[in-house]
């Protein structure tokens, strides 16, 4: 038995040295926001049918270099992409769902307005401040099939990002070192428990 409590204490430490290990070496992204993209809202919470919603309001202003390649017609994806676990003790967490949405945003410089396709479907604004907020809020997203009335150890990752590998390759080159183009917050937070 003293065995046992011992491998468990090690266990333990073991994983939450990997944890603080891996979130140094990614210079603190799981908490930190870059080129003033902020989550102003992020909440979790269950369905009547024990599912995860999840509820999200990213606030950014584009920076002038992302407008000025809109103006010229090169389209820009954003990504939001959301993650449940349930934490295990004795092994890495359990992934128990994970959904994800996509938007491209384009500008049509023939029809002056703003094509934003979504899951295939494509909307037309006459603003980009119009087709901007739709992207940056989003509620009762369902992430995750119903999940046990007993789970209180599930917790959900999120990620927003304005994905450049999605642009043209040559506007990729040299890309890696310019902050303007590094739109990206990522989150983490409780589900909370059953009913």
């Amino acid at each position: 038995m003293m065995f046992q409590l011992r491998r468990r204490k090690l266990l333990l430490r073991s994983a939450s040295a990997l944890c603080a290990a891996v979130l140094a070496s990614a210079g603190g992204v799981a908490h930190a926001d870059t080129n003033g993209l902020e989550l102003k809202e992020l909440s979790v919470q269950r369905a009547d049918d024990n599912s995860v919603l999840l509820t999200y309001d990213a606030r950014f202003d584009l920076p002038e270099d992302i407008e000025q390649a809109l103006s010229k017609g090169i389209a820009v994806v954003f990504v939001a992409e959301a993650t449940v676990y349930r934490r295990r003790w004795y092994w890495m967490d359990e992934v128990l769902g994970n959904a994800s949405r996509r938007w491209r945003l384009a500008y049509q410089p023939l029809t002056r307005r703003w094509r934003l396709s979504f899951d295939g479907l494509s909307q037309f604004y006459t603003s980009l401040h119009q087709a901007l907020d739709v992207i940056r809020r989003t509620t009762q997203w369902r992430i995750a099939d119903p999940l046990p009335d007993r789970d209180d150890e599930a917790y959900v990752d999120f990620l927003f990002k304005l994905d450049t590998n999605e642009l043209p390759r040559p506007l990729q080159i040299g890309l890696g070192d310019n902050a303007d183009w590094q739109l990206q917050v990522q989150r983490r937070v409780n589900v909370p428990a059953g009913r």
